[in-house]
């Protein structure tokens, strides 16, 4: 027995060693299925999408698929909803039809074939949830100032679960603090509030990550008091007693909130985040410190949150079980908790899931599924998805636990091995086949790759190989004199040769063979081993005045193989862009140096396999004062001498001139082409200002002259005298054209460009182009033909929009220059002579369409494809009242589009389409003309609203349809309410009205009151935009007419103007009036009486206002005078009453007109009253001078006890009323004071508290001191003129000092006591 066992541990030796080498099988040779991408085992999806369950497989033949749903076969063709991809077995679920919650469950994918069975993992298929937060009504919470405090969140459970955080009503995250933090459940935990916590807007958001959802829960308001505060207040008017009995709050030690108690316990799963928190309350506020009790924290993994309250770990091992402290300290103390942390782990692999296995016939192998977990998990076996104990006996099977050991294997042994590890934290599954094959060798490694590797770097060359048996790989070199296998070379078990430290002796081709018992194949690769890129001559360190320029210098050595790309950095990050800042090829130059260049400035060269990088920092200093010194620019250098001449170079040097006090910085090296460009000079190169000797490279076929000019700080000096002339011999071109393209002006031509060479480049005479062609993907024969003088060739005849190969050489009389590339041209193109197919549309909703259509066939659009046009058109409205519109519009789709969106669409329309493809040439034919239908949208306002008929407590409004009905309408919503002289609205009234109504009459309206109106549209869609317009219901002349018999006042005129007044002044005439209509535009005409005919109305503007000043009036005349209301144009003009206003022919500078005697002329001279025999006029006067005996009395008490009343004074300021100037709109006073004008009606009542606002009496003692402070003398007298301020008051105009007793106000004195 023991022997039997010693050798079934050396048989696992052998097949450890043969599983090593296992290997991938080509698609093209037979093999059982392998799952290649499937779903996550939790799988949440978002219930707005279609469900994709994904099970993709290889394999040989191709696999089918089947899927089981809750552990039975789930049949796709009897649920319409589910479609199966085609080649694929993942899972198309549409849920347009079905809600997504229906498809929940557990699936799980089967794929096979001929040779065997593969199965996925069991997929949970839940749909991700963001129920709404529970509606509840929370308290405000108070609290005093240091408790503790903790604000619930308690967010709807979610799938997954949501992310918390806090923020206020501006979407401001609230401020955290050690004092202030969020738990891990979302809970907002304060360690002692203080009074800048109170706020009314503490809200909790969740938002759940797979839907993008947010919820809010209601605000919480919190408001911390200090009782402390509140007492001492309180004790100021209660007798120092406190009124709060409950102590003010100490300072305290360290308890915590979470967790409660002094022990707890945790559970974490291997690989997963343990998270513990530890949150106390204290005064002042806690600091909170982790200690592990058994061992050490794992700092690359540890890491503290929410001010180190949370203690994070990530990817949990078995080594992190034990016991957790968090020590909570202040001044005051300090309390511990501790937390016992244990590590349970799902299944996880200890080696490598099982690999596949090919093996020949009569080999051994074996699958290994080595796991663990904690609880230890239970491991089982299957075989194509069958249970291993119920499969097909096999002899050349055995299964010893996690092993399965494979002995002689023959053909049509090949099967899919199952290995399924599970505990009661999870499982894992695996899939391994085992591929019976006789296979002769094949090498998938690319033939003639080239590798290229930096000298003494590893070089690595791959001989990826298949076959079976496993191939045997041998590496040669060159001529195969011996196999590679030692020293410098290392074999790799894949085939992979190394050479470890890679030399230049190493380049050079390599074959690798491999070779088994049924063949040999031998593949050859190629090694390049490159000079290392180096940076020979470092930027160096510099100290540069502020204003001067700095040179960094970055010379490079690389391989000339390599093109090498430099790169300039600053402070590690890219260089500013700045103008200043000029890349050279080996340098770096920054003129005009500032503060803000100072830094680290690094040169990084790459190359595209290594790279080389230097730095040096530059320090920028104030610029220190010199003496002034004249700097100039340098003399130009003298003595150009050529030497070292040779065909294409020579060594130009000279002498420079005087620097005159600023050191020459370079010298700039020009030439003169006296063969083709005679008389202009150009640069050929630079050299630093400490050279004198240049090394030039030349051309050939040129006679140069050369100069040089020196720069310093100041500039470039003259240009020194020209060397003797050099002449290069001509030679070949060393070039070709650049810029080689084809194109075609016609459909049948092909037109090959190029940019022609320089006389420099000719480099001899003769010059001409050899241009030559031939169609693309074809072996024919070169056509070539000899361009002179011209950079272009038309080659006609040719078929329509094809591809050419083109090149063009350059030849001169010495010969021809290199090889040319090959450019690709096409001929000419024509118009596309096919229109998409298969177009159709989908509305999207009533504004938006998308429009799809198969592309036209590349051969059939002749051309380059440019994209397509969409014509599409509004045929009609589908209401039957609109009329056609056939206006075309075009939306183009660029490139290779199959749909686009149209935008812009009218509601409630038919409109027609069509698609057409369009190239350089221009559009195809269009597709079938198709038809789409716009569903319904919101109406358009009405047409127009109007308002006729206004009544005392009634108008009418008629309207018209909306112009854009976007649908059927449904109906009508009228909202009005009354708007008030200061323009602020009243109570909306709302009417619906059916669809056939262009008209209503509103009834019970207030008389004399300005409305405003609202009207829309609807569909069933919804309401449109609404159309508004004012109106004001005429006055009720009636009752105005008895208020005039019984107040002496005149009706309000029907034409919304009244009170129409005059007075004349110094500089002018004012004109007063009042105005309730509508409109908006107002304003005064005039014109001089008697005149009409001969002069046209003058029109003054009045801005809103309800008066205006009439300058420039002629004295001796008079002028009529009304006031005009303009409305909209469609409506006539509001006259008011005229009005005669004369201007006295000569007065007194610097005086009012003198009174005219007798009343003055009312608007409407018919309806003159004489106010003095008004019965309420003369009992105002009574009410005046009882009042005046009153005080007279109260004065006299009050000087008899010693104290002083101007009243002589006060007496002598009041004017008898008989002799004011009365106004000529009312015959009321002009000047009479603004406490009796401001009397309440009989009846009306005071305030209840007995008080008397300013505005009813003006005459109080501040009126008549000198400022708005009364001061008394030592023995109560008044200080200050009592008339002071009257007097300046009554100096006043007379339409700014009363309010003239207009209808409206008489009625809203009436409104005060009905």
């Amino acid at each position: 027995m023991m022997e039997r066992r010693r050798m079934e541990a050396a048989f696992l030796v052998v097949v450890l060693g043969h599983l090593a080498t296992a290997l991938e099988v080509p698609l093209d040779l037979p093999q059982p299925p392998t799952i290649t991408h499937q779903s996550p085992k939790d799988y949440i999806i978002d219930p707005r999408e279609n469900i994709i369950i994904h099970c993709e497989a290889k394999g040989n033949p191709h696999p089918s698929f089947s899927w089981t749903r809750n552990g039975t076969h789930f049949d796709i063709d009897q649920d319409a909803n589910v479609n199966m991809r085609a080649h694929s077995g993942t899972l198309v679920v549409d849920i347009s039809r079905e809600k997504a919650d229906h498809y929940e469950g557990v699936y799980q994918c089967t794929a096979r074939n001929s040779h065997g069975t593969a199965v996925s993992n069991n997929i949970v298929v839940r749909q991700s949830r963001s129920p709404l937060w529970s509606k509840e009504k929370i308290k405000p919470i108070v609290v005093q100032e240091g408790v503790s405090l903790v604000l619930p969140c308690r967010p709807p459970a979610g799938l997954p679960p949501p992310i918390i955080f806090w923020m206020d009503n501006n979407f401001q995250r609230l401020p955290q603090s050690s004092r202030v933090s969020q738990s891990l459940n979302g809970d907002l935990y304060f360690s002692n509030v203080l009074r800048e916590d109170s706020r009314s807007d503490y809200i909790c958001y969740a938002r759940f990550p797979h839907t993008q959802t947010i919820q809010q829960k209601q605000p919480i308001t919190v408001k911390v008091i200090n009782l402390d505060a509140i007492n001492d207040t309180m004790a100021d008017f209660y007798n120092d007693t406190d009124l709060f009995s409950e102590d003010p709050v100490d300072e305290r030690k360290p308890t915590f909130l979470i967790p409660s108690g002094l022990f707890s316990v945790k559970m974490v799963l291997r690989g997963q985040v343990l998270e513990m928190e530890c949150i106390a309350e204290g005064l002042p506020t806690p600091e909170i410190s982790w200690t592990k009790v058994s061992g050490y924290l794992p700092a690359k993994r540890t890491s503290f949150l929410h001010y180190q309250k949370t203690l994070r770990i990530v990817n949990v091992s078995e080594s992190d079980a034990g016991d957790y402290r968090c020590t909570a300290r202040n001044r005051h103390g300090s309390a511990q908790h501790t937390i016992s942390v244990s590590v349970i782990a799902a299944p996880y692999w200890i080696s490598d899931p099982p690999r596949n296995l090919v093996l020949a016939p009569g080999e051994n192998g074996v699958l290994t599924c080595r796991a663990s977990g904690t609880p230890k998990p239970k491991i089982t076996w299957a075989m194509n998805g069958v249970p291993i104990e119920n499969a097909p006996k096999d002899l050349s099977r055995k299964v010893d636990g996690d092993t399965i050991i494979f002995t002689d294997v023959q053909t049509g042994s090949s099967a899919v091995y199952q290995c399924n590890i599970s505990n009661d934290y999870g499982y894992l599954l695996s899939n391994a086949f085992v591929n019976v094959l006789s296979e002769s060798p094949r090498v998938l490694t690319p033939a003639n790759k080239v590798y290229q590797v930096i000298k003494n770097h590893p070089a690595l060359l791959d001989c990826t190989t298949f076959g079976s048996p496993i191939p045997i790989i041998t590496w040669f070199k060159e001529s195969r004199s011996s196999t590679l296998d030692g020293d410098p070379y290392i074999l790799h078990d894949n085939g992979t040769l190394e050479i470890h430290v890679a030399q230049a002796r190493n380049s050079g081709k390599y074959t690798c063979v491999a070779q088994n018992s049924l063949g040999n194949y031998e593949n050859h690769v190629y090694l390049e081993v490159k000079d290392p890129t180096r940076i020979l001559k470092q930027p160096e360190y510099k100290v540069v005045q502020r204003g001067r320029s700095v040179v960094f210098e970055c010379k490079v050595k690389h391989d000339p193989s390599l093109i090498p790309i430099m790169t300039w950095l600053k402070d590690d990050g890219e260089l500013p862009d700045d103008e200043r800042l000029v890349r050279g090829p080996d340098s770096l130059t920054i003129t005009d140096v500032t503060e803000n260049d100072a830094g680290v400035y690094t040169c990084i060269m790459n190359t595209t396999l290594d790279h080389d990088s230097a730095s040096a920092k530059l320090t920028v200093v104030e610029v220190t004062p010199t003496p002034a010194v004249d700097y100039e620019r340098p003399e130009p250098p003298t003595d150009l001498e050529l030497t070292d001449q040779k065909k294409r170079s020579v060594q130009l040097t000279w002498t420079p001139g005087d620097e005159h006090n600023s050191p020459i910085q370079k010298f700039l090296i020009q030439y003169e082409d006296l063969l083709h460009h005679r008389g202009h000079w150009h640069n050929l190169t630079e050299v630093p200002g400490t050279k004198t000797t240049a090394h030039l490279k030349l051309s050939p076929y040129v006679h140069y002259l050369f100069r040089v000019l020196a720069l310093n700080a100041v500039g470039f000096s003259s240009p020194s005298f020209p060397s003797r002339m050099y002449k290069t011999e001509p030679a070949a071109p060393d070039e070709n054209p650049t810029g080689v393209q084809g194109f075609g002006t016609e459909h049948d031509n092909l037109v090959i460009s190029w940019k022609p060479l320089s006389g420099l480049q000719s480099n001899g005479p003769g010059l001409h182009y050899k241009v030559m062609w031939r169609q693309n993907l074809t072996d024919s024969d070169w056509t070539t033909v000899v361009v002179s003088n011209n950079s272009k060739f038309v080659v006609s005849g040719t078929p329509t929009f094809v591809p050419y190969q083109l090149k063009v050489q350059a030849v001169n009389q010495h010969g021809a220059g290199p090889e040319p590339a090959t450019a690709i041209g096409y001929s000419g193109e024509d118009l596309p002579v096919a229109a998409p197919e298969n177009v159709w549309s989908v509305v999207l909703n009533s504004t938006l369409a998308e429009v799809h259509w198969d592309p036209v066939p590349l051969k059939l659009i002749r051309g380059h494809l440019k994209g397509y046009k969409v014509y599409y058109w509004r045929e009609r409205s589908l209401h039957k009242h609109n009329p056609h519109h056939v206006q075309k519009q075009i939306l183009t789709f660029s490139g290779n589009h199959t749909h686009g969106m149209l935008p812009g669409l009218h509601p409630f329309s038919l409109y027609s389409f069509n698609v057409r493809v369009f190239n350089g040439k221009g559009e195809g034919p269009s597709s079938r003309t198709k038809e789409f239908e716009t569903p319904e949208g919101v109406p358009g306002a009405p047409t127009f609203l109007v308002v006729t008929n206004p009544n005392l407590d009634s108008l009418t409004l008629e309207w018209s349809p909306p112009h854009d009905r976007n649908g059927r309408i449904t109906g009508y919503t009228l909202k009005y309410q009354p708007v008030n002289n200061s323009n602020e609205p009243g109570p909306v009234k709302e009417l619906a009205l059916s669809a056939n109504e262009t008209s209503v009459t509103l009834r019970s309206l207030k008389y004399s009151t300005r409305y405003k109106f609202y009207l829309n549209a609807k569909t069933d869609r919804g309401a449109g935009p609404a159309i508004s317009q004012e109106a004001t219901t005429i006055i009720d002349e009636a009752l105005l007419s008895q208020l005039g018999t019984d107040f002496g006042i005149r009706a309000q005129p029907a034409n919304h103007f009244g009170n129409l007044s005059s007075s004349i002044g110094e500089e002018g005439a004012l004109i007063s009036w009042e105005y309730w209509g509508p409109e908006k535009n107002v304003y005064v005409e005039y014109i001089v009486e008697n005149s009409e005919g001969e002069e046209e109305w003058q029109k003054e503007l009045v801005n809103g206002s309800q008066n205006v000043m009439l300058k420039g009036l002629k004295g001796g005349l008079s002028y009529r005078v009304r006031l005009v209301a303009e409305g909209h144009h469609d409506q006539p003009l509001h006259h008011s009453d005229e009005l005669l206003v004369t201007v006295p022919g000569e007065a007194v500078p610097g005086r009012s007109p003198p009174p005219r005697p007798g009343p003055a002329p009312c608007s409407v001279a018919s309806r003159q009253v004489d106010i003095a025999t008004q019965g309420w006029f003369i009992g105002l006067m009574c009410a005046i001078a009882l009042l005046i005996l009153i005080l007279l009395i109260i004065c006299f008490i009050q000087r008899n006890k010693g104290g002083k009343y101007p009243v002589k004074e006060k007496e002598d300021a009041h004017t008898d009323p008989e002799f004011q100037p009365m106004k000529e709109d009312d015959c009321t006073f002009g000047e009479y004071s603004d406490n009796e004008d401001h009397k309440p009606l009989k009846g009306s009542r005071t305030p209840s508290n007995g008080t008397v606002k300013r505005d009813d009496s003006d005459d109080s003692l501040v009126d008549y001191g000198e400022g708005g402070d009364g001061q008394f003398n030592e023995d109560g007298s008044f200080i200050g003129q009592y008339s002071g301020k009257r007097a300046s008051r009554d100096t006043g105009e007379g339409h700014e000092s009363s309010e003239a007793p207009s209808p409206i106000n008489a009625m809203n004195s009436l409104n005060s006591f009905v």
